[in-house]
C-alpha cells in the first residue's frame, strides 16, 4: 500500500514546480516543497485527510495499514489535489 501511494503520487507531482522530493518507506511517506506549507494542514483536515507538515516544507503521510487499495488511491489523489491548488495559488500570489 506504502509503495501504492508512493508511486501515485510521484506520478501526479513528477515535474510540478516547487517539489523538490516525495519518498517514503513502507507507510510513511513525504512530499518536499520548496515553500513553507504549513497551511496545507488544515486544508487536508477540510478535505478529510489528516497531514502532518514537517521541517516547514515536509507534507508528511502516516495512514493506517488497514487501508483498502481504493482508500490508497484516494489519499494519493486527494493529497496530490491539495498540494497542486497549493503550489498554484503560491505563485499566483508571488
Amino acid at each position: 500500500l506504502g509503495a501504492r501511494i508512493l508511486h501515485n503520487l510521484q506520478d501526479q507531482l513528477n515535474g510540478v514546480e516547487g517539489i523538490k522530493s516525495v519518498r517514503g518507506r513502507g507507510l510513511m511517506i513525504g512530499v518536499e516543497l520548496e515553500h513553507d506549507c504549513a497551511t496545507l494542514m488544515q486544508k487536508g483536515i477540510d478535505a478529510g485527510i489528516l497531514l502532518n507538515v514537517t521541517a516547514g516544507k515536509v507534507v508528511r503521510l502516516l495512514p493506517p495499514y488497514i487501508l483498502s487499495d481504493s482508500e490508497a488511491d484516494l489519499i494519493s489523489d486527494k493529497v496530490a489535489m491539495l498540494i497542486n491548488e497549493f503550489l498554484d495559488n503560491a505563485t499566483n500570489a508571488a
